[in-house]
């Protein structure tokens, strides 16, 4: 029985180790894939391989974008083939056909700008539940291996922050708990603060972050500026901050920066430090994803 995929017109602009996984697997159900930044090598040969972006995506009804994202230009520079060049997404999205779906991890705004202007569906990928959740793993365990690099004492007994608690903010908690951690937790969300509660970290409304700012470690999963120069200025200058927030992440680096403070904007965690799994994931996930929103597209025309 033929996949649902089977000759569909996909095109995957870029991406890492994750995308050419993704790429396989597209290849072995038989969709119509053409490549743009991919290598020509092993099962990815019977894929189509385009250098011009424009081209490749005539006709298709469906465009995957990295899940690593475009940075604030909406520039692709991340691809699987060192040599190829930067993939300017703002150029291609005009040049899609209304109602084409457009797979990002997050999307910036230009993109979304662009995408309402040219009637391009997007779908960002880091907030499809099933990805996410899983992504959630490695994202944690990447953030704090990056915590053992970058400080001297033990995750045991050190004292943590975590802004944010959704689905990453969570999975580090119940990890540096594991660990032996003293741990923070500082959100909005009154019921957030009662499950950290109950995690056993301590709950602090984010609201009244300023109220305390003695932590060997911070970690922040908000992506919108929340550790800003006012607080900043008052924390412990021995801490080391990690960011895991999509760009431009929830930290101001450059007050940072100007503090003497230890601050890392830790992207990609997943293709960084499990790109297998990571890989296993979008395998696992997008095919399927594809298959239900195009289904749903042909039952609304």
């Amino acid at each position: 029985m033929a996949s649902p995929l089977a000759n569909v017109p996909i095109c995957m602009l870029g991406g890492d180790t994750r995308e050419v996984m993704l790429a396989e697997a597209l290849v072995e159900l038989e969709a119509d894939l053409r490549l743009v930044g991919f290598c020509l090598e092993g099962r990815l040969a019977k894929a189509g391989h385009f250098s011009e972006p424009i081209r490749a995506v005539e006709g298709c009804r469906a465009v995957i974008a990295p899940m690593s994202n475009t940075d604030l230009q909406g520039l692709i520079t991340t691809t699987p083939n060192p040599s190829a060049a930067p993939i300017a997404l703002p150029e291609v999205i005009p040049h899609l056909s209304p109602g084409t779906l457009l797979l990002i991890g997050v999307a910036k705004p230009v993109i979304k700008r662009l995408a309402e202007t040219h009637s391009v569906r997007i779908v960002e990928t880091a907030d499809v539940d099933e990805i996410a959740v899983l992504n959630s793993v490695p994202t944690a365990e990447g953030a704090i291996q990056v915590a053992m690099e970058e400080t001297k004492i033990t995750i045991h007994g050190s004292t943590c922050l975590v802004v944010g608690f959704g689905r990453c903010g969570l999975a580090i908690v119940q990890r540096l708990l594991a660990l032996g951690a003293h741990v923070t937790v500082a959100a909005r969300s009154r019921s957030d603060l009662a499950r950290a509660a109950v995690l056993g970290a301590r709950g602090l409304d984010l609201a009244k972050l300023a109220t305390m700012t003695d932590f060997d470690l911070i970690f922040n999963t908000v992506p919108a500026l929340v550790l800003d120069w006012p607080y900043l200025r008052l924390v412990n200058r021995d801490v080391v901050i990690i960011d895991i927030a999509s760009s431009p992440g929830g930290t101001d680096f450059e007050a940072a920066r100007q503090l003497g403070l230890r601050a890392i904007h830790a992207l990609s965690l997943p293709a960084k430090v499990a790109p297998i799994t990571a890989g296993e994931i979008l395998v696992r996930a997008v095919p399927r994803l594809l298959e239900n929103l195009l289904e749903e597209d042909s039952y609304e025309s």
